[in-house]
């Protein structure tokens, strides 16, 4: 009896294995209908390993977003990489900058600046905003606002362009960024059309794990509303 009782057990957990098992394999392939997102990409950083860009086209990534800078000190060791071979590739190409809620905009603005280059093919700068733990005390919400405008004040002088942001939903809930910020947003939820923003979204991060050729690790896998 104990036998047999272990043996339905094991099955039991197999069986869930399976499941949970072919949940991550469907995850990792999902993108929202291409019927109605056209345009569809993806947004990595050297963390995403090593990545054929070629290939990547051929598998339906339309534009790339790759992290250039985080703070007012930080590059991203594959930005000049990327940078360069995206173009060649047939990729259209966009710089991110990771936001410092406690480091001055304008700082974090001109390091920006000296590591991505004005470009006319170049997609707006996008700019993400996510809570910091260690970012003790938390600035006000008047003053992030007020070094957000200065950050975006110097970038888009550099690059031509208004920017496009990227809050996450905690950012958003304490900062309101979409009410105080006059500029397109790229929202973040993972299989599901995102709903928290003020003024709504032009860019979704809609699987933040999706599997594509020619990229070694999971990427953030967008879609662009038209």
């Amino acid at each position: 009896m104990q036998f047999w009782g272990l043996g339905r057990l094991l099955i039991a957990v197999g069986a869930a294995g399976a499941i949970a098992g072919g949940g991550w394999i469907y995850a990792g392939q999902w993108q929202p209908p291409i019927e109605q997102y056209a345009v569809q990409g993806v947004d990595v950083s050297a963390a995403t390993g090593a990545i054929d860009w070629y290939v990547a086209r051929g598998d339906g990534v339309d534009f790339a977003y790759v992290v250039a800078t985080q703070g007012d000190v930080s590059r991203d060791a594959a930005f000049e990489r990327h940078w360069r071979a995206l173009p060649v590739a047939g990729v259209r190409r966009g710089a991110l900058h990771l936001y410092a809620p406690c480091r001055p905009g304008t700082e974090q603005a001109d390091h920006f600046n000296a590591t991505v280059p004005r470009t006319a093919d170049a997609l707006p700068a996008a700019v993400a905003f996510e809570l910091d733990p260690a970012c003790i005390p938390a600035p006000t919400r008047g003053a992030m606002l007020g070094e957000v405008k200065a950050f975006l004040a110097r970038v888009e002088r550099h690059t031509g362009k208004p920017a496009l942001l990227r809050a996450s939903p905690a950012f958003e809930a304490q900062y309101r960024l979409s009410e105080g910020i006059d500029r397109t947003f790229w929202a973040l939820r993972a299989f599901r059309e995102p709903t928290y923003l003020a003024r709504g979204w032009r860019m979704w991060q809609a699987n933040p794990i999706r599997r594509v050729d020619g990229i070694e690790r999971p990427a953030h896998w967008n879609v662009v509303a038209t």
